[in-house]
């Protein structure tokens, strides 16, 4: 109603291009067109902009929602800056919905973000299509929850109270969910389809993937063709790669061929309003089957804290132990009509001492949790929560006998302090004791943010002694804007804007304390001269923000061997994972895993492949050979000729040829003039991949070749090819040639157009030399044939000793012909990467009549994309510092710790204790207990 009191926030005028496509692409990765369409029309309210309130907030804005309105009565007060990021000094007394407004705008110029600073009417909520209750009583949320699920609007209930944190959903009694896991859908390759009642699917994959119950559907069958059109088949699984499917004792016989694709049914969900789901104890999903009987006195235990405020006023004061007793009191109360068979008494009091709190990490555990519930409400993307969950990390509070101050209602009392809220909970000393820690923070992108406004918010090293440390060598891209939220649009390809510089200043921002240094290092062996041992034996602890495994090892071993703890933390999409290592206490994060079981075989990329993901790659392959590694070569050869040629030579006559022919290609006669040869390079290339080499592989291995045993050679998983002829009018045929010809042309610094009717002409007057295949020719059917090929010497020696020669004087204007690797970069529209990638994939899939692929999708594989969200990010952050918490204390009970894993897409949050530390048998018979895995972290060792 236009009576309301409504801010709105002012857009900006003209918003930058290339970031009205940027926000959307991680996302994109993670929830898919329709989801993203779905979520573009979305109106959300999100009541209350303390601190969990404002951390679902930037999450559903980062995430792309079409509006958020934030509602707030209340002023901001000291208490709430211990969690609430976009508070400043300024804003105490003023009201928090209005004080976060412009920040919140900020994180993403598509979002229509608007205050309203008013009471909740439910002529309000019919504006929404979802509303998130933060900071509510339970009468208005049981007054809201009937309205809301009468009016078919989704409402989220969140809370947190120090320690705890509770979650529910009402998404109304038909909520349908388009895809229940986000996970892409099975398939397997067909060996064998009996004839029979019911037809039995033998597959060439030794597992095929699917479940009991699964919906198939069946394509490229040869002979029992009638399969390809009979739709969606529910089937039940026989073994690991077979399965029953339907009749089929009326169809022609099975000849060959034949795809398995999983089909992903929608699902209908029904919902019961919060005043029903309150008394109804199967809804309450776990997140720690530890903590059972904890979790189930929680939801007893919080209906009970709101009865208190009612009854007294006021939340129970900080370690009182009347308002305990009361508190327990109601809770047996209420219990009489519930009848748990175990009422924790213990986790009521813990409640009761700490809910006055108000903890960063929790704020953001439980606000990204909601957040991806609101998402879910959005799009119907993934499996909403069926629908209470509770979380508790009281194992924070101080061990039995454990180092620290008592803590007294006094020492947790409040001081006027932006650490008030988090004083409630572990008393003023712990705070002092945060901010004299110095920790080393490794990353600083989607989780290393996450971090920083962590530590900032709790204080970590904000105090006398204290410091942070953050390294990352990376500049601000523009695919970081939707997930990272401590940097803007103005930040991108900036060169003096280095990632950690700008999280340091934005922190600083929030907590003008932080004592904080950013470096631009990366952190390797060639390093140490920075990261050594003074370095790491003046830490108090680590913390890994890092996005690939092999640094994590390396940081691993570095505080193996300095006897130092780290926070680990990663995600991938809605899923995430958390670990922490303590020294001597539990196994840390180990040596890395080879993915060589999953790595696809050489002979399958250069002559069999039989799915999209093998051309993708071969394309990537062949982008990194042409465009990058062959004008590598070209720059080292011209920068030490003589060194080079000893090097290469060094690592084996196979290579040693394929490198130099490489050289030649770009130091010799074939080294384009213009741009009409780079057109003509282009051409020929097209020509040699798409058509020769297809034909050279049919002559050795015709189609209707026989193996040894009798059997057809193209059959199973190798599918026999067929060559293309090259069309101007084919758009994916000119759409390599564009690509091909720009790249090549780039990587000499010649310019070239994307004008096809000009390249038509060009290529008018290109000539393609004849083809005749080779009878001499080997085609290697696996890896260990051709890795035999290359050491058995079998090589055209003739050929390298003439390389040789003619590379043993470079040309006198080496300078000038210097080339131009390129590195492959995804994001970019305009730079023809993706554009080749795309053609030179699905022409490969063409010749072997794999199903292509679009663009979306050949992005998200060849690009290697490992899609992030902020949901993720924020409930991985806070987990790590929930465990920060316990480091700061010296914890050293193992069952005070907690390994995380999470996945937003279907609810699934497992926390639990982590394994402790390998016992290691050495040869003088002693016995060692080492908590850091492998004898790096034993100085005698050592």
């Amino acid at each position: 109603p236009d009576s309301d009191p409504i801010s709105t926030s002012k857009k900006p005028e003209n918003p930058i291009r290339f970031l009205l496509e940027v926000l959307k692409k991680q996302k994109l990765y993670v929830l898919g067109h329709e989801a993203m369409r779905r979520m573009g029309t979305a109106n959300v309210l999100i009541a209350g902009m303390r601190g969990l309130g404002v951390e679902i907030a930037k999450n559903v804005i980062l995430s792309g929602v079409k509006s958020v309105t934030v509602q707030d009565e209340g002023l901001a007060e000291w208490m709430d800056f211990s969690s609430q990021f976009f508070l400043l000094a300024s804003h105490l007394g003023q009201n928090r919905a209005m004080s976060s407004l412009s920040q919140l705008s900020a994180l993403n110029p598509h979002v229509h973000v608007s205050a309203h600073t008013g009471p909740l009417k439910e002529t309000l909520l019919q504006q929404f299509q979802v509303v998130v209750l933060t900071d509510s009583s339970l009468d208005d949320q049981k007054r809201f929850g009937t309205f809301c699920h009468s009016n078919g609007i989704k409402l989220i209930v969140a809370d947190t109270k120090g320690l705890c944190g509770q979650l529910f959903c009402d998404f109304g009694e038909d909520f349908e969910v388009l895809d229940t896991d986000g996970e892409t859908p099975a398939s397997a390759m067909i060996d064998h389809i009996t004839k029979a009642d019911p037809g039995v699917v033998t597959c060439i994959e030794q597992r095929h993937g699917f479940v009991d119950g699964s919906t198939v559907s069946l394509s490229e069958v040869c002979g029992m063709t009638k399969l390809n059109s009979y739709g969606p088949v529910d089937i039940k699984v026989l073994g690991p790669d077979s399965f029953s499917i339907c009749d089929t004792s009326s169809f022609s016989e099975y000849e060959k061929g034949g795809v398995a694709t999983e089909v992903k049914n929608t699902k209908i969900l029904k919902f019961k309003p919060l005043d029903e789901a309150l008394v109804d104890p199967e809804l309450l999903v776990m997140t720690d089957y530890g903590k059972m009987t904890k979790h189930q006195t929680l939801h007893l235990a919080f209906q009970a804290l709101h009865g208190f405020v009612k009854r007294v006023g006021r939340l129970p004061k900080p370690r009182s132990q009347l308002d305990a007793e009361l508190l327990v009191a109601m809770v047996t109360e209420l219990n009489k009509v519930s009848q748990l068979d175990q009422l924790d008494e213990g986790v009521v009091q813990s409640l009761s001492f700490t809910a006055c709190g108000d903890l960063a990490p929790v704020n953001a555990f439980i606000g990204g949790l909601a957040a991806q519930e609101v998402l879910k409400a959005c799009t119907g993307k993934f499996t909403p929560l069926q629908q209470w969950l509770y979380f508790d990390a009281l194992e924070c509070l101080p061990e039995d006998g454990g180092e620290g101050e008592q803590l007294t209602e006094s020492t947790c009392s409040p001081r006027g302090s932006r650490y008030d809220g988090q004083t409630a909970v572990f008393g003023s000393g712990f705070q002092e004791r945060l901010g004299e820690q110095k920790y080393f923070l490794v990353g600083a992108g989607a989780i290393g943010c996450e971090l920083l406004k962590n530590f900032a918010l709790i204080g970590l090293g904000a105090g006398e002694g204290g410091h942070i440390t953050v390294t990352d060598m990376d500049s601000i891209e523009r695919s970081n804007l939707n997930r990272q939220f401590l940097f803007r649009s103005q930040d991108i390809g900036v060169r003096e804007k280095q990632k950690s510089e700008v999280a340091a200043q934005a922190v600083r921002v929030m907590n003008p304390n932080m004592n904080i240094t950013a470096h631009q290092n990366r952190l390797d062996p060639d390093s140490e001269q920075v990261y050594g041992h003074t370095f790491f034996m003046g830490l108090d602890g680590v913390a890994a923000a890092l996005d690939n495994v092999e640094a994590r090892v390396y940081l691993d071993g570095r505080c193996v061997q300095h006897q130092r703890p780290m926070l680990e933390g990663g995600t991938l999409g809605s899923k995430g994972h958390t670990l922490v290592v303590v020294p001597h206490l539990t196994e840390s994060y180990g040596p890395a895993k080879t993915g060589s079981q999953n790595a696809i075989p050489l002979c399958t990329l250069k002559n069999f492949p039989h799915r999209i993901e093998h051309t993708l790659q071969w394309a990537r392959d062949q982008f990194e050979g042409l465009y990058k590694q062959a004008a590598e070569h070209v720059n080292l050869y011209f920068r030490d000729a003589a060194g080079f040629l000893e090097r290469t030579l060094g690592r084996g006559e196979a290579e040693a040829l394929e490198v130099l022919g490489c050289v030649w290609g770009g130091v010799g006669g074939q080294r384009p003039q213009g741009w009409e040869d780079c057109v003509g390079w282009a051409r020929r290339q097209w020509e040699t991949l798409y058509n020769n080499d297809i034909a050279q592989l049919l002559h050795c291995f015709p189609s209707d070749q026989l193996t040894s045993s009798g059997l057809p050679f193209w059959s199973g998983a190798k599918r026999c090819p067929h060559p293309l002829t090259f069309d101007p009018n084919n758009t994916t045929h000119m759409d390599y040639v564009v690509a091909a010809a720009n790249l090549y042309g780039q990587i000499y610094g010649i310019v070239g157009t994307r004008d096809c009717s000009a390249i038509r002409s060009i290529l008018e007057r290109v000539h393609i030399p004849a083809f005749t295949p080779k009878s001499s020719v080997k085609i290697h059917l696996t890896d260990k044939e051709m890795e035999e090929e290359r050491e058995s010497g079998n090589l055209d020696t003739g050929r390298l000793e003439e390389l040789q020669k003619k590379l043993s004087s470079p040309p006198v204007n080496s300078a000038v012909l210097q080339m131009h690797p390129i590195d492959f970069e995804k994001d970019d529209d305009s730079n023809f990467h993706m554009d080749y990638i795309v053609a030179a994939s699905n022409l490969r899939a063409e010749n072997y009549d794999i199903p292509t692929a679009d663009r979306h999708k050949s992005k998200l594989i060849a690009g290697r994309i490992i899609p992030a969200i902020a949901t993720t990010t924020a409930a991985v952050a806070g987990l790590m510092c929930v465990e920060l918490y316990k480091l700061v204390q010296s914890h050293r009970k193992i069952s005070s710790y907690r390994s995380g894993y999470i996945n937003l897409a279907v609810q699934y949050c497992v926390l639990s204790e982590p394994l402790g530390p390998h016992l290691l048998q050495i040869t003088l018979g002693l016995v060692l207990g080492h908590g850091l895995g492998g004898l790096g972290g034993c100085p005698m060792m050592r």
